[in-house]
């Protein structure tokens, strides 16, 4: 081979090598600027075009857009920041007016552009509805029925209809299953609907923009402790019926660690865990005091005559009982005692537990 043929060879090696990396680089830009383009169009939809519950925002005077990003992305109200910046910049968006402002996660890029712009500053929301720790559903029902002007008969059908549930199940997967369609189950979503004080921008919003907002706070709460289920081993349908046996016995004063150490204890030794709050559940009543006649009642709440949890919660617990279910305290405790002042009086044998029992209870 001549020195001639050797280095046209060599020339069609570089122009291959070139080719090949100027596909790649062109390639890579194509796929950057795709990338890039879907980024954007999706930092410019909303967070979630379902959740309509209203986001307090404050816009102080003299804030500027970077502010203005800032305070919105914190919210949860738009994606990035970043790309909300520039978006305003290319629009040459300008007069964003300082107020207080209700927004919500629906909202693209553009709806809260829009509201920033008007000055239309908060009004008063239609509804506010607060739900108490430890509220059970029928209760809640009847808070919804009574704000809204429902009937508690239609709220309680909503709160039972299986085609419902069933949709709710395929939309909020993190923390509903089909455990909640157990046979034994008195209601589906009890223990789910979270407590805490809802606001709503109509005085009679639809029965499930109710619920599911409940459901959606119920979803933030429950994914700060997903490390800490997973590592108890617990289904969210085992939490959430754990906590509120904790938020039914405990009291203003009562350690809620300590008795969820006694329930834990009674489920590792087989024994039952013999709550009263399961019996009145059971009995769909409220009473002050149980009576031996009621521990008979036949039903799988009862966890007189059933070991193991109850089918299911039986009343909505608050985060200070989901935090107890997951950090029991370390004791060997089998009993505890409410008495008449509140106080929660802790014992490790059925002795020990009957004595207290005459000084405090059988006396009164």
């Amino acid at each position: 081979m001549d020195n001639h043929q050797f280095f046209q060879k060599d020339a069609q090696i570089v122009r291959k090598i070139v080719l090949i990396i100027s596909i790649a680089i062109f390639t890579a830009c194509i796929a950057i600027a795709a990338g890039s383009y879907f980024y954007i169009k999706s930092a410019l939809q909303p967070v979630d075009p379902d959740d309509h519950t209203p986001v307090h925002v404050s816009i102080p005077i003299g804030s500027s857009v970077n502010d203005i990003a800032n305070v919105l992305e914190e919210k949860r109200l738009i994606k990035s920041s970043f790309v909300f910046r520039y978006y305003v910049k290319l629009k040459n968006h300008v007069d964003f007016q300082a107020g207080e402002y209700d927004l919500n996660r629906s909202m693209s890029v553009e709806d809260i552009i829009a509201a920033l712009k008007t000055g239309k500053v908060t009004e008063k929301s239609g509804l506010k509805l607060t739900i108490p720790e430890g509220t059970q559903l029928t209760q809640i029902a009847a808070m919804i029925a009574k704000k809204t002007g429902y009937k508690k008969e239609e709220v309680l059908q909503q709160l039972n209809d299986r085609k419902y549930i069933e949709k709710l199940i395929q939309k909020y997967p993190s923390i509903l299953s089909k455990d909640i369609l157990n046979k034994n189950i008195r209601y589906p979503l009890e223990g789910y609907l979270f407590p805490a004080t809802y606001s709503f921008h109509e005085k009679k919003p639809p029965i499930s923009e109710i619920v599911e907002a409940m459901l959606r706070k119920t979803e933030k709460v429950l994914a700060k402790y997903e490390r800490d289920r997973n590592e108890m081993n617990m289904t969210t349908h085992q939490l959430l019926t754990m906590s509120s046996l904790i938020e039914e016995e405990a009291t203003k004063k009562a350690e809620r660690e300590k008795i969820a150490s006694v329930f834990y204890n009674r489920l590792r030794t087989g024994m039952p865990l013999q709550t009263d709050p399961t019996v009145l559940y059971a009995l769909g009543k409220h009473k002050e005091r149980v009576y031996y006649k009621d521990l008979k009642v036949q039903s799988p709440y009862n966890t007189y005559i059933h070991k193991g949890l109850p089918p299911g919660p039986i009343a909505n617990a608050g985060e200070m009982s989901i935090q107890a279910a997951l950090k029991p305290a370390k004791t060997d405790y089998l009993y505890f005692l409410a008495t008449p002042a509140g106080d929660v009086i802790f014992t490790k044998t059925l002795e020990e537990h009957n004595r207290q029992k005459e000084k405090y209870i059988r006396k009164q």
